[in-house]
This record gives C-alpha cells, structure tokens and sequence, in this order.
C-alpha cells in the first residue's frame, strides 16, 4: 500500500489537474457561445443563397453543345480529386479530431476502390495535417494552425484556388469532411461535395417570371463562386463551434472524473491514516501490558 505522503501528494496532483480542466471548459464554453452565434448567423444566408441559385439556374438553358450554365457546375468522371479535410489545431477534444481522421481515412479507400486515379488532399488544422502527412497522400495545401484566426477570406482564397484547378480541368471533383455543429454534446461527420457544385433542386413552380438585371447567366457566374466559397466557410464555423463543443464537454467530464479520483483517494488516505492510528494505539497498549 502506498504511503500515506504518496497518496497526499496525488491528491493535490489530481486537484491541480481538475483546476486546469476546469479553466480549460470554461474557455471552451466562451468561445463555443461566440462561434454558435457565428454559424447560426451563416445558416440563414447559406439557405437563401441556395434557394436563389437554384432559382436562377432553372431558368438557364444549357449551352447548345449541352454544357452546363456554367463551369463550375460541369459534372465529369472522377478520376482526380481533392479531399478538404477540417479537423482542430489542438487536442483535448474528446474524438473531434480522430472521428473525421478516421472519416476521411474511409472516404479516401472507398475512392480508390471507385478508380479515382489521383487523390490530392488540403488540410485544414494543424491536427489533420500532422496525421495525414505521415501518410501516402499528397498535401497540396496543408494550412496547420488556421483556425487560431481565421475569416471569410481565408476560406475564399482556399475556395478560389480548387476552383481554378477544377476550371482548367486539373482536378474532377472537390469533398470536404468536417464536423457539423448540432448541439453541445453532439457533433456529426459531414461529407460534402464543393465542385462541381451541386444546387438543391426548386421546390415547386409558382409560374412567376421575373425581370434580371444583369441576364440570369451574368448573375449565376457571379453568385456561383460565391456560393463555393461560402459552403467551405460555413464548414469552417461548424468544425470551430464543434470543436469549442466537444473539447467543453471532455473537459467536463474530465473534472468530474478528477472529483471521482479525489474522493476516492481521500478514503483511501483516510483508512491508510486510520490503520496507521490503530497500529500505534495496539503497540502502545501491548508496550503498557508488557511492562506490567
């Protein structure tokens, strides 16, 4: 059994890390309710953006050799494709980190048995980018320590970049895998497809026509981009608020733990103390007995 100074010092050892975890979930929880508030700005706008596009693109003939609209929307045999993957800058998160490497790990073996011939990879959090580059997958942008700051035009600089490649046909297909933010304790693996850009098709027809101005294709060419570059923001926001989640929800249960650890080692100490005290009570009294 160890002493009772042994168990004293891990007392105050598991103390001290409770106060860490307990700082860490406090941090969390603050910076979890500014990014909520963040995603749930984006979701609105990111629907309506949606509806919009749709909107325009039905009234769009495609172009007389059957091309799509526009490029961004032309849809090929995936033979080259990048995979963005969204993971945290730091641990301490529970299985934030590990549940998209492992997603990631599964969409890539599934591509290879599709006959996708090139798989390319961006990776987003120093997290993914320190797992994947051990890996025999080529980094063609790997952005380690993105999410410490970040904003609207890092994700549309990453955005315009895939979206040049997949223009000058060097690239077939775009996906990006990230956590989506749902509550407080729940996180889910989403895998989405960026390029080419797949618009939700139009909820019923009212038969109203409208007037644009500029034409419809001159508003699709630009509203298209814009609308990439947002979805690879907007899965930015719900892997920060996901994160913020998961890593306030581990450090919770990490105190709690630590509480369960103290309690129990403080009965141990206590019985170790107690059976200390009755070893020398028993001696004392079997020293008195002998001498009389």
């Amino acid at each position: 059994m160890a002493s009772l100074i042994d168990i004293r010092r891990r007392i105050k050892s598991v103390k001290n890390t409770q106060q860490i975890t307990k700082a860490m979930k406090m941090i969390a929880a603050a910076r979890l309710r500014r990014s909520q508030d963040r995603v749930i700005a984006a979701r609105p706008y990111a629907a309506t953006l949606e509806a919009t596009l749709s909107s325009v693109a039905s009234r769009i003939p495609p172009k007389d050799d059957g091309s799509p609209a526009h490029p961004l929307l032309e849809v090929r045999e995936e033979k080259r494709v990048v995979v963005v993957t969204v993971t945290g800058d730091k641990g301490l998160c529970g299985g934030f980190n590990t549940n998209i490497n492992r997603a990631t790990g599964l969409f890539l073996k599934d591509a290879e048995g599709r006959g996708v011939e090139k798989l390319q990879m961006v990776t987003l959090g120093r997290k993914g980018n320190d797992f994947w580059k051990r890996r025999p997958y080529e980094i063609v942008d790997g952005r380690p320590g993105i999410f410490l700051k970040f904003g609207y035009d890092t994700a549309a600089e990453i955005a315009r970049k895939l979206a040049a490649s997949f223009v000058a046909n060097e690239i077939d297909a775009v996906y990006v895998i990230y956590n989506e933010f749902k509550s407080v304790l729940t996180q889910i693996v989403r895998t989405k497809r960026l390029l080419p850009v797949e618009l939700p098709e139009q909820k019923g027809d009212t038969g109203t026509d409208y007037l644009y101005e500029p034409a419809p294709d001159v508003i699709l060419g630009r509203l298209l981009p814009r609308h990439m570059e947002f979805q690879l923001y907007r899965a930015m926001l719900e892997s920060a608020a996901a994160e913020n989640a998961a890593r306030m929800t581990a450090m919770d249960g990490a105190s709690k733990n630590a509480g369960d650890m103290i309690g129990s080692l403080t009965l141990t100490y206590n019985r170790a103390r107690q059976a200390r005290i009755t070893k020398e009570l028993i001696e004392i009294v079997s020293g008195a007995a002998a001498l009389d």
